[in-house]
């Protein structure tokens, strides 16, 4: 055989050997192929568990106060993250299923990028101090089937993107800061089963509406035609709470299954008397709506006007371009003198304490116009209206209470923040503006008032003056002074006016305002014995604010931090309302709310709370007497103040409303009842 042909294997005798050897480099080729994909398969199920280690991590940067250490065990360079805290992965443990982090106070932002954890059936960061908007890209989580950000503080509109969740069975957004309107398209979500929205501010109408034809039950709706839209397309949703939002028009026929509760706290069009009145509705902003149309489907009355548009003159058009053009030119303009403005004298750098390099800075921009309506002081008025700061009336680890009386004008409580210049921060100083601001918003006869502010550097000073009370705090009079000086009536008098400081404050503000710590020492009473609620303990708002938002910022360069772009006073609702409680069982009995020999004041009370024969256990036994139609009624409203489930409170309207209908506080049940109360009235004469 030549070497010719003993490559080509022409010969009839050796074509068997060469249907064989195509036939072995055929299952070689094979058997690289196979382990090629092996090889492929095996790097891109890496991938994703890597691509979900990655979203985790860029979670947990995003998150800058973890008061309970959670996320301590999540280390990124860990390819595992199935052990990490709250974490659970499938049985193969391939794949990330659950992120379960509840009630820990984390404060931070939701990062995009949990949108890539594409094998994710449960997302549940309930309870939370979460910041931010809901990002879009949660809505790629097509396996995703319970989504609850419940109790945070996240703001923005609400993401359309959550239509896109098809296997989701439960949303709960509750106790948040939406806005906006809620999308049609969440009817698509036909898993949806549970559906919770309450307290936010969404606005616009409840997206359900049906033709006449449907019929619902307890449990959801049975539709018998194809009319149906938003909600109505539901039929598995079962449980849903629209209630204390900016709702308008009325109930869907189709979910009329729900209980009213559900719609209360709203500006819906019916007779409930627990909808919000029309002064809070009209101050809620409008949502705006943009309607966009396909040029195919324009009315032949928009063509004809396009036509004319386009057959429009030469010199028509040309002034189009020069007034467009200056248009643009004076955009500019005001862009670069915002700019500008952000870096002038009026702002301050402050040094980033998160960033790796020293150039890194950020500008806090101070906004003179903020406080242009509010009284500013010098340090020498208040000097010598306080007699040179020695009359201190109160104290704290952050700052100290003067008293004093302005130059031929009201008495004045001046709140001074203990802190050294070089601890002062752009930031300390732009919440320290915002305070002063949202405590100017302040107008009842009720809360006190503020008068003015001080600021000056040399001696540094930041002060608040507040209007004073002349007949001291609540607590000195009830467990430090003449305890006959406060009668039956004289209380019921103060419990009614604290209500209704409050009601003002949680309920006709927008937004809302809540005291620090609500206790008998933050109520002072005017001569005439009214409580006007002080907020003294704002300074440990200003600080805690300044303190966590000082190291959350993580860009590289300068940035421009305006005053409206940071987070806002804290609102406690809840906190006020079970503090509320505590301070009527307070008033009636006389004893502080703790103390070393007896213990926490509710737990002594509660067992005569709900039994009217032990009711008058008590009452103060200081006092002579009392009327015991009033005890039931506070007792009643204590009950529901300090209810083991907040979410079973009922606002302070509802709150102040009972006391209004079920307290006499006229001079003449006092007489009825004893005639002690002829004295009081000589006295008051």
């Amino acid at each position: 055989m030549s070497s010719s042909g003993s490559l080509l294997f022409s010969s009839n005798k050796e074509g068997g050997v060469e249907i064989s050897c195509r036939v072995q480099m055929r299952s070689y080729a094979s058997l690289l192929l196979l382990s090629f994909v092996s090889l492929v398969l095996v790097v891109t199920c890496d991938s994703f568990v890597r691509e979900e280690v990655l979203a985790l991590t860029a979670f947990k940067e995003a998150i800058y106060e973890d008061p309970h250490m959670v996320l301590s065990n999540w280390n990124a360079l860990d390819a595992d993250p199935c052990g990490w805290s709250g974490i659970s992965c499938s049985s193969a443990r391939d794949h990330v299923v659950k992120i379960n982090i509840t009630g820990y106070s984390l404060r931070g932002f939701l990062a995009p990028e949990l949108g890539r954890i594409k094998f994710l059936q449960q997302l549940v960061l309930h309870g939370n101090n979460l910041i931010g908007v809901i990002p879009k890209e949660l809505g790629m989580l097509k396996y995703l089937q319970v989504l609850d950000l419940g109790a945070n503080q996240l703001t923005g509109p609400f993401p359309p993107e959550i239509a896109n969740l098809t296997s989701v069975r439960k949303i709960n957004l509750q106790s948040n800061g939406l806005t906006g309107s809620l999308p049609p398209e969440l009817g698509n979500l036909k898993y949806l089963q549970e559906l919770w929205l309450d307290r936010n501010r969404l606005q616009g109408t409840v997206p359900a509406s049906s033709g006449s034809d449907f019929t619902s039950s307890v449990y959801g709706i049975y539709a018998s035609n194809t009319n149906l839209t938003g909600l109505c397309r539901a039929s598995e949703l079962k449980v849903a709470d629209f209630s204390y939002n900016f709702f308008t028009g009325s109930i869907p026929k189709c979910l009329g299954y729900l209980p009213s509760t559900s719609f209360q706290g709203n500006c819906l069009q019916n007779k409930d008397p627990r909808q919000r009145s029309s002064s809070l509705c009209d101050r809620a902003p409008h949502a705006r709506t943009h309607q966009t149309r396909s040029p195919k489907h324009q009315p032949a009355e928009d063509v004809s006007k396009q036509h004319q548009r386009a057959s429009k003159p030469a010199w028509l058009l040309a002034l189009e371009i020069v007034t467009g053009t200056m248009v643009g030119c004076l955009f500019l303009i005001a862009f670069l003198t915002a700019l500008q403005r952000c870096n002038n004298k009026s702002s301050l750098i402050i040094p980033l304490k998160k960033l790796s390099s020293q150039k890194d800075n950020v500008t806090v921009y101070i906004d003179s116009e903020m406080l242009k309506d509010v009284v500013r002081f010098s340090r020498q008025e208040l000097e010598v209206a306080c007699e040179d700061f020695s009359n201190i009336i109160g104290s704290s680890p952050d700052s100290l209470v003067y008293k004093g009386i302005m130059k031929g004008g009201p008495e004045i409580a001046v709140i001074s923040l203990c802190i050294k210049e070089q601890q002062w921060t752009g930031y300390l100083e732009l919440y320290f503006q915002r305070e002063v601001a949202d405590l100017a918003r302040l107008n009842n006869e009720n809360a006190g008032k503020l008068l003015g502010y001080c600021k000056e550097s040399t001696p540094f000073t930041r002060m608040l003056v507040i209007e004073y009370a002349s007949n001291g705090t609540l607590y000195e009079h009830l467990h430090y002074g003449d305890g006959c000086q406060l009668s039956w009536t004289r209380r019921m008098k103060i419990v009614t006016g604290i209500a209704r400081g409050l009601k003002y404050l949680h309920t006709e503000l927008e937004p809302p305002f809540t005291i620090s710590e609500l206790n008998s020492s933050s109520v002072y009473l005017t001569e005439e014995f009214s409580p006007k609620l002080v907020d003294f303990e704002s300074w440990k708002s200003i600080l805690a604010r300044s303190e966590k938002n000082s190291g959350s910022i993580g860009s590289q360069g300068a940035i421009c931090v305006l005053p409206h772009s940071l987070e806002g006073r804290h609102l406690d609702v809840q906190g006020n309302i079970y503090a509320f409680g505590v301070l009527l069982l307070e008033i009636i009995s006389g004893r502080p709310p703790y103390c070393k020999d007896k213990g926490r004041l509710v737990d002594w009370a509660k067992d005569f709370l709900e039994l009217p024969e032990a009711m008058a256990y008590v009452v103060d036994p200081e006092l002579k007497h009392f009327r015991f139609e009033d005890l039931k009624v506070i007792c009643e409203v204590v009950n529901l103040c300090i209810h083991p489930d907040p979410t079973k409170q009922p606002s302070m309207q509802e709150l102040s409303a009972i006391l209004e209908s079920g307290i006499d506080t006229t001079i003449s049940a006092d007489l009825k009842a004893s005639s002690l109360a002829w004295a009081e009235l000589a006295l008051a004469s």
